[in-house]
């Protein structure tokens, strides 16, 4: 096992030099650094997730398959955390689902189905963390984009462009959207009704006819200062597919309008005067993605001092001569056509920088650089130099400033696979120059596929052997497998999301990177130049060394979960405490029991739980004296706050064009399922339970600002609580509370009042409701009166309605009292973990099942590939029904660390 951690420190960069000025109080040792380094790394290690799917994409009706890696320093697999969340997050950045799982050993294993009623054609994005990763300021978790598209019962197909017309005064849209059947065939002449909605509210309309192509032009406009913007908004459009049949169809207008940015990125941070600094610069668009520019660039006399052209998705470097007193600009040229004019950062007059070359096989060459005024300024003192990478540090070195100019070399064998930060500081110890680089070694982890043919007929069985190596030692290791029709799954390399992408790139920085994978996928001198580029642009994820050396430990809320845990408080009905109260938890369906006592203030917590999602749980502490003067309460889950999708880059506009191939083969896969249509039913109207109906909410609106239907609360897992969370437009949840997300952002912090029919109670009671008995929940984020504002000191007002008892029914006392709340016993369903589910695979070696159609796309997943002492595995499965080209990946990784990945591709004939 190879651990990179710094077993001492060379005491020079180029050789040592002499050092005879007095040690002053405001200096710290190079020794001092890393130590505090070190203890901050070991004692607060980041976790990192990675999640490897079975295919890119997906269809309404597919079951999603994953297998998650969960490591830490040194991409060791992680024995921090037992628990993992993954979050299914829609294109309006609404929470779909969470699913809870255990991670054993660092793995985890997971799936969902994409039902027909929680899942409609659009994007989504995943979202994967622990509870160990909230303490972070900027957490690194897994995020990844998908789409899904549908083809049940499919009525129309849309493709649709936009062409940006607008002015300083105007807000211009044309889209131009085509219209066609299930069968590809276009809905000629047929009327299309059209609006966009932004924030609910209507702010363009109209009507149109398609052509004979199905075509239809759709002007939109709006002024550039109005309250609602096109940008921000929807256009929906409904077409007549029959005389009475309409269809609708619903485009994000977000990026309709792009707008581009140009950003400079000095190497070690900053310009400075008198030396030649490599700039690094990136042109981007607002989708995310980058743009091809070129430019020159002039100082403040207009004269040209430099020349650029982008190199790699809008990425690219120029080297500038900084003078004192000076100013930059770069005029740019965009592929598109349009010029703009950026300033350059300003230079600085006094400052070292680090410069490196990274492009050597074996070594980095470090070169430290300072200027006149800076070696005037610090001649004789000291100067550190500290590299460390996957939550170590890996190498130091001091020397005291006798030259402007110093350079050195230092063996990558010293570092671990992936991204290693170097930063220079002063003796004071304050950071002056940053620099980022990867070290890509060559005797990485390989794993081989082979089989005994490349070519196989349908449904024919296949074996594939799995050889893993490093250094020509086998390696034991944990590996997932994948198979998929790539004729029905075509996908661009460069664009996956790889286990390489994951734990060694994206985990480190801070910004999104467009096409991971081409770093990865075949590297040469070009990739390696582009990555070089592409980590000048990017900020590293780690501790701050300010906060280090300043003894400014990270603040920890959450500590690492090892099992589901259920926690609160028992209260007397009057707030007191109860102390050392008895309670009981069961859970029938597993047939458990766990008793448990209070502490002197009450509190409680049952640890290291074991239960599924759909199970009940009880906690009553009816076997105390006087317990129905007792009251229960329990501790909320604490839950990330829902931003928007990181890789929204990834979002696909034209879902039905994307996936043409992949849905027809979901159209006759699945041509057994069918989508409900709308029935109008005529009858008497039954009027529903709302704020209307309680006196004391009658100064509300007579419409609520957004309201969900109880339906859409029925089996919710877990607290309720934590299911509103990602549905109430508006209201942000902090601190167990929920404010007006308008006001809480400007700094009011007064909770929203939630009334349970009727009643205002506390935050708290929302978990003792039944989602399946919910008629609605309203949400009032303004109270025009102020009637119920005032009367109960809040902000805004959440109204839960339950559904009424049916009229006419008799029951007994017993009954009504079963009716009635009990404050001292609960019954809920906590979130538990999601059930493991097995990936199905057919067997054609029986006869009669040969006469089956297999569609399938995804022909084999198994998540639980191990080689053994002699670095072997194999799978084996059978083929479906496509034909044409099927590729085999493998992911996995070592108890080393060592990550591979690799792919096989075979005929099926």
């Amino acid at each position: 096992m190879k651990i990179f951690r710094l077993s001492f420190i060379i005491l020079s960069l180029l050789s040592v030099s002499i050092f005879y000025a007095s040690a002053q109080t405001d200096t710290v040792g190079i020794n001092t650094i890393i130590s505090k380094t070190n203890k901050v790394l070991n004692d607060y290690p980041a976790e990192k997730i990675y999640l490897h799917f079975d295919k890119p994409y997906y269809a309404v009706a597919d079951t999603v398959w994953f297998k998650a890696y969960v490591t830490e320093n040194q991409n060791f697999l992680s024995g921090i955390s037992k628990i993992i969340y993954v979050d299914v997050i829609n294109q309006k950045d609404s929470l779909i689902q969470t699913l809870k799982l255990p991670i054993t050993g660092g793995f985890a294993y997971g799936s969902f189905p994409l039902d027909q009623i929680n899942y409609k054609q659009g994007n989504y994005h995943i979202r994967a963390y622990t509870l160990w990763m909230l303490n972070s300021d900027n957490p690194a978790y897994f995020n990844k984009t998908f789409y899904v598209g549908e083809a049940i019962d499919k009525e129309v197909k849309t493709h649709i462009s936009y062409k940006n017309t607008s002015t300083d005064k105007l807000e211009k849209i044309d889209a131009r959207v085509q219209f066609k059947d299930a069968n590809n065939k276009p809905y000629a002449n047929r009327n299309v009704s059209w609006q966009v909605v932004t924030s609910y509210t209507v702010i363009a309309k109209g009507r149109g006819t398609t052509d004979a192509n199905g075509y239809l032009t759709i002007a939109m406009s709006n002024a550039q200062k109005a309250e609602y913007q096109l940008q921000k908004g929807e256009l929906i459009t409904s077409i007549n597919t029959t005389d009475k049949d309409v269809a609708s169809s619903l485009f994000p207008l977000k990026n309709a309008i792009l707008s581009k940015d140009f950003q400079f990125f000095p190497e070690g941070g900053s310009l400075i005067a008198g030396l030649t600094t490599k700039v690094a610069f990136k042109a981007i668009k607002s989708d995310g993605l980058g743009i091809g520019s070129k430019g020159t660039v002039t100082d403040s006399d207009g004269k040209t001092v430099a020349t650029f052209t982008d190199q790699h998705l809008g990425m690219g470097s120029f080297n500038l001569l900084a003078e004192s007193g000076k100013t930059y600009k770069a005029t740019v040229t965009y592929t598109d056509g349009t010029s703009q004019s950026y300033n350059l950062p300003a230079v600085a007059a006094n400052g070292a920088a680090i410069n490196v070359d990274n492009s050597n096989a074996d070594n980095v060459v470090i070169k430290i650089v300072a200027n006149d005024a800076f070696f005037e300024q610090y001649q004789g003192k000291k100067l550190y130099l500290i590299a460390q990478s996957k939550g170590v540090i890996c190498y130091g070195a001091q020397t005291a400033l006798s030259n402007k100019e110093y350079s050195s070399t230092i063996l990558k064998t010293k570092f671990p696979n992936g991204i290693a930060q170097l930063t220079l500081f002063n003796e004071s110890g304050k950071p002056l120059s940053e620099r980022l680089i990867f070290v890509q070694h060559k005797n990485n982890m390989t794993v081989a596929l082979t089989s005994a043919t490349t070519a196989y007929g349908v449904k024919k069985k296949v074996k594939i052997n799995v050889a893993a190596k490093k250094d020509g030692a086998p390696v034991e290791g944990s590996f997932s497998v994948a198979v998929v029709d790539e004729a029905k799954v075509p996908s661009s390399e460069d664009a996956t999301s790889t286990i390489l992408t994951g734990l060694l790139l994206s985990s480190d920085v801070k910004g999104y990177i467009e096409k991971a994978n081409y770093y990865f996928n075949a590297p040469d001198a070009k990739k390696n130049a582009d990555l070089d580029v592409l980590l000048l642009t990017q900020g590293y994820r780690s501790y701050k060394y300010t906060d280090i050396i300043a003894n400014k430990l990270p603040k920890i809320d959450f500590l690492p979960e090892q099992g589901i845990e259920i926690s609160g408080i028992l209260r007397q009905n009057n707030g007191i405490p109860v102390r050392k109260g008895a309670l009981l938890l069961s859970i029938p369906d597993k047939r458990f029991n766990l008793e448990g006592t209070t502490d002197p203030v009450g509190n409680f917590k049952f640890s290291n739980l074991v239960f599924n999602d759909s199970s009940k749980v009880t906690v009553t502490a009816k076997y105390n004296v006087n317990y129905k003067n007792m009251t229960l309460s329990l501790n909320g889950a604490p839950v990330p706050t829902l931003t928007r999708n990181f890789s929204a880059a990834e979002e696909v506009l034209n879902i039905d064009s994307a996936l043409t191939t992949y849905l027809d083969n979901s159209k006759r896969q699945y041509a057994y399922l069918h989508t409900l249509k709308d029935v109008n039913i005529k009858a008497a109207v039954v009027p529903k339970v709302s704020h209307k109906d309680y006196p004391a909410l009658s100064g509300l609106s007579q419409m609520a600002d957004h309201e969900i239907t109880g339906d859409r609360l029925k089996g919710c897992g877990g607290l309720l609580v934590n299911c509103l969370q990602g549905m109430l437009a508006g209201v942000t949840f902090a601190d167990n509370n929920f404010y007006v997300t308008r006001d809480y952002n400007q700094g009011k912090r007064i909770p929203m009042g939630i009334f349970i029919n009727g009643m205002n109670v506390d935050v708290n009671q929302i978990n003792t409701l039944d989602g399946n008995q919910l008629e609605s929940v309203e949400v009032f984020l303004r109270d025009e009166l102020g009637l119920v504002n005032r009367a109960n000191n809040v902000n805004g007002v959440i109204v839960f309605n339950q559904k009424k008892a049916p009229k006419g029914t008799k029951i007994s006392k017993a009954q009504l009292m079963d009716m009635l709340p009990k404050y001292y016993e609960l019954t809920f369903s906590p979130q538990g973990y999601n059930k493991e589910k097995q990936f199905y695979s057919p067997r054609y070696d029986v006869a009669a099942n040969l006469n089956r159609n297999d569609l399938r796309t995804t022909i084999y997943w198994n998540p639980k590939v191990v080689t053994d002492a002699a670095g072997n595995a194999s799978i084996e499965y059978y083929n479906a029904d496509g034909k044409g080209q099927y590729k085999v990946i493998i992911e996995g990784i070592d108890a080393n660390g060592n990550l591979g990945r690799s792919v096989f591709k075979y005929i099926v004939k």
